[in-house]
């Protein structure tokens, strides 16, 4: 079995495992296959085991791989996953499903422009840096809930959820709840939080989406 492949499967099963640790339904949790730095030809195999969402960190590297990929699999599901600068902001809203890193005013009304302007309304999230760490992208956990507020009613986005990635060197248990109450408070109900060193605890806290990489395709 292709390594890629086997990996996919060790975490799927996994997930089944955290998912039924913590009381919740089966298929609460969707798989973000992190497929950055991999080139088409070691993806390609995972989405014909059945793998469909999968996230990028970069707009122009998504380019480069995904379009013609979906011509083969157009129930491709693409996240991005990495910090998005306000000048990428029309090829972001037409090449993916999902953002998940709106953190500031520009990008939002960026992405509002663009969403008007394409008629294409990718789902979106705003991004918590919940360690305040100054080299992270993300909003302050202090300003996330009227930061949403402000998405919403200034600039007509429907935000979906909430995602964080917790510092290397920390029990992301505390960062994970600090992200479901902020979610509760401002009214969104996705969770994308945990990756492949601590997805099972991100499971436990209530995630609704995992972003796994290195465990499923290895090391880059």
């Amino acid at each position: 079995m292709n390594e890629a492949v086997a990996g996919l499967a060790q975490v799927r099963a996994r997930i089944v495992a955290a998912e039924r640790d913590a009381g919740r339904d089966s298929d609460a949790v969707v798989l973000v296959a992190v497929s950055k730095t991999f080139g088409a030809e070691i993806i390609r195999p995972v989405i014909e085991a059945g793998q469909r969402v999968f996230g990028e960190n970069r707009v122009q590297e998504a380019q480069g791989k995904w379009p013609a990929l979906r011509q083969d699999f157009p129930d491709i599901e693409l996240h991005l996953i990495g910090p998005l600068q306000s000048n990428k902001a029309k090829e972001a809203v037409a090449l993916f499903d999902v953002i998940e890193t709106v953190d500031r005013e520009k990008i939002a009304a960026e992405l509002a422009k663009e969403i008007a302007r394409q008629g294409r309304a990718p789902r979106l999230y705003v991004q918590v840096n919940t360690g305040s760490e100054p080299q992270k992208a993300g909003i302050e956990p202090r300003d996330a809930v009227a930061f949403v507020g402000r998405c919403r009613q200034v600039h007509g986005l429907d935000i979906e959820g909430l995602m964080c990635i917790p510092p290397a060197d920390e029990n992301p248990g505390p960062h994970f709840a600090l992200l479901e109450k902020l979610a509760r408070q401002a009214g969104v109900r996705k969770l994308s939080m945990g990756m492949s060193g601590d997805y099972e605890t991100a499971i436990a806290f209530g995630a609704t989406s995992v972003r796994v990489g290195s465990a499923i395709f290895g090391g880059r």
